[in-house]
C-alpha cells in the first residue's frame, strides 16, 4: 500500500516520513511540501538518506496522487482545502488541528477562522475509539498536549476517582511543537537555559482537552491549563493534577483521605494492562522525557498527595512521535486493516 504525505518538510512530516521509511506494509508515495516542492528530501532531512534523489512536490499534485492513505501533516488551518481535493475513498489522516472540535465555535475562538467539520478523533486508547477508527476514512490525529495529558487523567476520571473541576495541567514542551517556521524566540541563543511560559490561560489545545476528558464524566470538566518552552528540541512532559475524590480529601491527613495511591495505580493499570505503548512506571519511577525519545510510549506516574488532597499524574511522551507521527501511523494501521503496532516501537533511544 501506499502513504502520500503533505506537509513533509516540517519537524512531523519528517517523523512521520522516518516511521515510513520502516514501515513493512507502506510504501512512500508523493511527499508535498509547499514552498519546498522541487527540492531534495535530504536538503530539509539529511538524516534520511534513502530518500535521496526523492523531491518534494508541489502539494496540489496529491490530487492525483495513486494512494491508500494520505497524511496532512499541515499547519492548523491549512488541512481543511487539502483534504477537499483529495478522491473520494481515499483515507485521509490530519495531524493539524483542522478536524480535531466538535464545538465550531471552540474551534473559532481557539484558531480563528471557520470551523471546517469534525473527524474521528484519533486516540485508540479511548474506550470505544479503535473501533471508531477502524471504520472511518477521515481521522483527525490528537495534538501533542492532550495525548499526554488526556492519556494521564482519563482512567482516574473514568473510574470516579477524583474531581471534574479544579483540575490543574502545567506541561513543558520542546522547541518542535511550535514547527519548523523560523521564529526569534525559538533562536537557540534565546531558548538555551531559560524556560519560558507561553499562551498562559489560553493555549489552542485546552477545548480538545476538555472534549476528550468530558466525553468519559457526565458532569462538565474545567482545568487550568499552563504550558512552558522547554530548552530541548522535542519532549513533553505533563504534570497533572485533580482533588481526590472523597469526604476527607484535602484535609491534610493520611487517614482522612479516601482515595489511594494503590488505588489511583490500579486504575492506570487496569485502564492501560493491554494497550501497547502506554507504560505506568513502578512505583518510585517518574517519566523523563528522554526515556521516551524516538519512541511511541507514553509514560505514566501517580501518587496521591494526601496533604494536598490531589492526585498527582505525570506523562512523558516524545511530541514528534506519539504526540504527532507515531498516533497518526496508529490510526492509519487500523484504517488500513494492519496490526496497531506495525511499524512502531515503545522502545526510546538513548543517550
Amino acid at each position: 500500500m501506499t502513504a502520500a504525505v503533505a506537509g513533509a518538510s516540517g519537524y512531523a512530516g519528517g517523523e512521520l516520513l522516518r516511521l515510513l521509511l520502516g514501515h513493512p506494509e507502506l510504501e512512500i508515495g508523493p511527499l508535498a511540501a509547499g514552498s519546498s516542492a522541487g527540492r531534495d528530501v535530504t536538503e530539509v532531512h539529511p538524516h534520511l538518506p534513502d530518500l535521496a534523489g526523492r523531491a518534494f512536490v508541489d502539494t496540489s499534485a496529491l490530487t492525483e496522487a495513486d494512494a491508500d492513505i494520505v497524511f496532512l501533516a499541515l499547519p492548523h488551518g491549512a488541512s481543511a482545502a487539502v483534504a477537499a481535493t483529495l478522491p473520494a475513498g481515499v483515507r485521509v489522516i490530519d495531524l493539524g488541528a483542522d478536524h480535531r472540535l466538535v464545538d465550531a465555535e471552540a474551534w473559532r475562538r481557539a484558531y480563528g477562522g471557520e470551523h471546517a467539520g469534525t473527524w474521528t478523533y484519533g486516540m485508540p486508547e479511548l474506550p470505544a475509539a479503535r473501533e471508531a477508527i477502524r471504520a472511518s476514512d477521515r481521522v483527525a490525529a490528537p495534538g501533542c498536549y492532550p495525548t499526554a495529558v488526556t492519556l494521564a487523567l482519563a482512567p482516574l476520571l473514568a473510574a470516579g476517582l477524583v474531581e471534574t473541576e479544579d483540575i490543574v495541567v502545567v506541561a513543558a514542551s520542546g522547541t518542535s511543537g511550535a514547527g519548523r517556521s523560523p521564529k526569534v524566540n525559538l533562536l537557540g541563543s534565546e531558548v538555551m537555559s531559560d524556560l519560558t511560559a507561553y499562551k498562559v490561560g489560553n493555549h489552542q489545545h485546552r477545548p480538545e482537552i476538555l472534549q476528550a476528558l468530558g466525553g468519559l464524566v457526565d458532569t462538565p470538566v474545567s482545568m487550568s491549563f499552563t504550558t512552558v518552552l522547554a530548552p530541548m528540541p522535542r519532549g513533553i512532559l505533563a504534570t497533572c493534577t485533580a482533588r481526590l475524590r472523597g469526604e476527607g480529601a484535602g484535609k491534610g491527613t493520611e487517614k482522612d483521605t479516601e482515595v489511594t495511591t494503590d488505588a489511583l495505580r490500579g486504575a492506570l493499570l487496569t485502564a492501560y494492562v493491554d494497550e501497547p505503548f502506554v507504560r505506568v512506571l513502578p512505583p518510585g519511577r517518574w517519566p523523563h522525557t528522554s526515556a521516551t525519545l524516538g519512541g511511541n510510549a507514553v509514560h505514566l506516574q501517580v501518587t496521591a498527595d494526601e496533604q494536598a488532597g490531589r492526585a498527582v499524574v505525570v506523562a512523558a511522551i516524545d511530541n514528534l512521535c506519539k504526540g504527532a507521527a507515531g498516533q497518526a501511523l496508529q490510526c492509519a494501521n487500523l484504517m488500513l486493516g494492519l496490526p496497531e503496532s506495525t511499524g512502531l516501537t515503545a522502545q526510546g533511544v538513548a543517550p
